[in-house]
């Protein structure tokens, strides 16, 4: 009987918990969007989007030019928040799929040798911006917007 009285609470309880995951993706072809966040060290966050710009940003529109990515957007809020919450820069990309965002791009590493001809400048300021940051994260993110019916 204890037994029994085990199972029946363990079951009321498992269910609740299984509703409340994340929401579905999307289809398997459908847009596939994921923000990437990045809190910099005080008094460097300049630095760190100059590089950002620099190193990073014409690799991602180079990947776009290949339609991988069909979305990107750069933003920074216009508001401080407190420090456990803050962030200073979001990129928003929207790749083509979920199998594009999560597979490595075959053609990466050749546009960054064909971008960036000094490897040796490219590595240092990369290192140098992933110094400066005290976290990143990102965040695949589901539309759940229902259409006009």
């Amino acid at each position: 009987m204890r037994n029994l009285l085990i199972v029946v609470l363990l079951a009321m309880f498992a269910v609740p918990a299984l509703a409340q995951g994340a929401p579905p993706q999307g289809a398997a072809n459908a847009p596939y969007t994921v923000e990437y966040y990045y809190k910099t060290q005080w008094g460097h966050q300049q630095e760190f989007l100059d590089l950002f710009l620099e190193n990073h940003y014409p690799l991602l529109r180079k990947i776009a030019a290949t339609g991988r990515i069909v979305g990107l957007k750069i933003e920074t809020p216009a508001n401080h928040m407190t420090e456990d919450a803050r962030w200073d820069y979001r990129v928003t990309i929207t790749y083509k799929n979920s199998t594009v965002a999560t597979t490595t791009d075959p053609e990466e590493e050749g546009f960054i040798r064909q971008l960036y001809p000094d490897q040796e400048t490219y590595k240092r300021e990369e290192q140098r911006r992933f110094e400066i940051l005290l976290a990143h994260w990102d965040l695949p993110v589901t539309n759940i917007t229902p259409e006009n019916k």
